[in-house]
């Protein structure tokens, strides 16, 4: 099926951008392209092969979340004590409770922090306890690799967790990397916030001309961060993202910071359990309800904030917060939604996984359905806008289609693993038609040069004087 338009036939102005594109020999590419008015087929090619989507698969999981946990969600962090307060000691433990907030900052654990000065409490006789049964203790979705888990995209899922800043990448922190006072002297190395980790600096600042190579790495299993290459004098600060070994006791250990930040010693230690029945509540934090929490999570296309919506998807239907039950919950809303489960395989919520598979067809077929939920503004509010400088309006597409007809037009998901590019979205032609499309390239040997023919196939539906749906 293809469309005619005033210039000549679409198919064949998509098929010439395929043909002048070397980067495609030998790739699997999927098209699918309908309007979104009528939902009727305007052009496909390879659009019923199924093909890995990487993080296109995110439009599933927003859509999913939204159905099952409605726009207005928030996440809740508890604070409760279990014991007897004579004076300003307590004789007994603090627990803080995680209810899968991917967006804790250090600011929000001093809140909750000021809840038990509030109390007058300035000594715990007793433990700080995390509490992370929200969510099972799978930390990881099963296809993620493990070289992958230093990133910060293949960061551990915690029902406990924090974010160093509001990018709200969970279970991360940022490596600083700033010129020593002089050529030949070490690195200085921060990271934010600050950590009492292991860190091996072996770091060389350079002259100004000299070469940046700077390399952080977290060994396997360990919260050990190693520094590695130079970095000329004068340079600016360099930042790296590395995810943390254990995002529970990344979060109790702000916690205890913001504790003694208001004058409050722990005598005993940290450690994991649960809350007890019976423990008083004093403080209770929520997040930014999911309407907002759309934006970072699909402008920047955040893995962690996937994986943690997964599994509250398991908490709320299921009372199970696991990737199994989260799983079943987005894909019995996807069926709902008037997709063929029988074609698509989803391993888990971000799209890292190389074994995700789904048609474009598919992925323009829920882009059309979704337009008659109540949430959907808020969906379509959190894609990123192609050509838009704005960390969190442009987001994955700020650099994408600028100068072009495309710019502050299209609204689409992005996605990117080793050998997959997608894009997938809405574009309103010149004539103010909006057309729904998906293009899936997988199986290429050379990402440059991907993303440039998506565009062109994007920039040139948003040039489209006129789209006539012709062979149906």
């Amino acid at each position: 099926m293809q469309a005619a338009n005033d210039d000549g036939n679409l198919g064949q102005e998509i098929q010439q951008i395929l043909d002048d594109s070397p980067e495609l020999a030998g790739a699997l590419t999927g098209i699918s392209i309908r309007s979104a008015e009528s939902g009727e087929m305007i052009y496909e090619r390879g659009s019923q092969t199924r093909l890995r989507p990487a993080s296109n698969l995110k439009l599933l999981t927003a859509a999913a979340a939204l159905e099952t946990l409605g726009e207005d969600h928030v996440f809740q962090t508890e604070l409760y004590i279990k014991g007897v307060q004579v004076g300003h000691v307590l004789q007994g433990n603090v627990y803080l409770k995680g209810k899968g907030d991917p967006t804790l900052l250090e600011k929000d654990f001093d809140e909750l922090a000021s809840s038990l000065k509030h109390k007058q409490v300035k000594l715990v006789h007793g433990d700080l306890i995390g509490d992370d049964s929200w969510y099972d203790d799978i930390r990881y979705s099963r296809d993620l690799v493990w070289s992958d888990e230093q990133e910060y995209y293949g960061a551990a899922v915690s029902a406990l967790t924090a974010s160093p800043n509001d990018d709200y990448d969970t279970g991360t922190i940022i490596v600083e990397i700033t010129p020593g006072e002089k050529a030949g002297k070490m690195a200085k190395v921060m990271l934010k916030p600050e950590m009492d980790l292991k860190i091996i600096n072996k770091t060389k600042t350079v002259a100004a001309d000299g070469k940046q190579e700077i390399d952080v790495e977290r060994s396997h299993g360990t919260d050990v961060i190693t520094i590695t290459g130079t970095i000329p004098e004068h340079a600016g600060v360099t930042k790296e993202w590395i995810s943390v070994k254990d995002p529970t006791e990344y979060a109790l250990s702000l916690f205890e910071k913001s504790m003694k930040k208001h004058g409050i010693k722990v005598l005993g230690k940290r450690k994991i359990g649960k809350a007890p029945v019976g423990a008083d509540l004093i403080a209770t934090h929520q997040s930014m309800p999911l309407s907002q929490l759309l934006i970072p999570f699909m402008k920047l296309s955040n893995n962690g904030h996937a994986e943690v919506l997964v599994k509250e998807m398991g908490k709320e239907a299921a009372g199970k917060g696991s990737w199994k039950d989260g799983l079943k919950v987005a894909r019995n809303q996807m069926k709902g939604l008037g997709l063929n489960m029988q074609t698509i395989k989803m391993r888990d919520g971000s799209g890292i996984s190389q074994v995700n598979m789904i048609p474009a067809n598919e992925i323009t077929k829920l882009l059309y359905a979704v337009q008659e939920k109540t949430w959907f503004p808020a969906y379509l509010n959190a894609l990123p806008i192609a050509g838009n400088e704005k960390r969190m309006v442009g987001g994955t597409l700020r650099k994408r289609m600028k100068g072009t007809n495309a710019a502050g037009n299209v609204r689409a998901k992005t996605g990117t693993i080793s050998g997959t590019s997608s894009l997938s979205g809405y574009v309103t032609t010149k004539r103010g038609e909006r057309v729904i499309f998906s293009i899936i390239v997988n199986n290429f040997m050379e990402e440059k040069g991907i993303t440039a023919i998506q565009d062109k196939i994007a920039v040139m539906l948003a040039e489209q004087e006129k789209l006539l749906v012709s062979g149906l």
